[in-house]
């Protein structure tokens, strides 16, 4: 099988190191107090959203290693049909379209009912985890990060 190689515009941790690093400090401030697989499923979801290959590919392999299943991350673009998540999980979910898709809005519904599953804290953290995640995706997709790649 032939594959179509998409060429990498530019090497942006590389042009740009301090913001780079920055965007790194935040990812992992983003992901203080949050459960493991719940917070890759939600960046897959963003990703998916976004056409991000690369950062598909790379929290579905951080899924994999944090225990997730191969069934729920195949069924992840298809979650409302899916009888596979928790509420809480939907929840986030439903967050991360909102947030994702800003033009949209997000709605006292979508947030009310994420308030429902999240306290305060956990809330915050998952909402800037949201917003980093389609940091990362517009960088990787603007520069066309190739999946498998560091």
């Amino acid at each position: 099988m032939t594959t179509f190689q998409v060429p990498e515009r530019m090497n942006f941790s590389a042009v740009t190191p301090k913001v780079f690093k920055a965007v790194l400090a935040l990812d992992a401030a983003a992901r203080e107090g949050l459960d493991p697989v719940l917070l890759e499923l939600v960046q897959i979801r963003a990703s998916q959203i976004n056409h991000c290959a690369y950062c598909i590919d790379y929290h579905t392999s951080d899924a994999r290693k944090a225990g997730e299943t191969e069934e729920r991350i195949y069924q992840l673009s298809a979650w409302k049909e899916s009888s596979l998540y928790t509420e809480k999980e939907r929840a986030a979910l439903a967050l991360t379209e909102a947030v994702t898709l800003l033009p949209q809005g997000v709605s006292d519904e979508v947030y009310s009912e994420a308030a429902k599953h999240f306290g305060d804290k956990e809330l915050a953290q998952l909402i800037a985890l949201i917003f980093t995640v389609n940091a990362w995706n517009r960088m990787n997709v603007t520069t066309r990060k190739t999946p498998g790649t560091e």
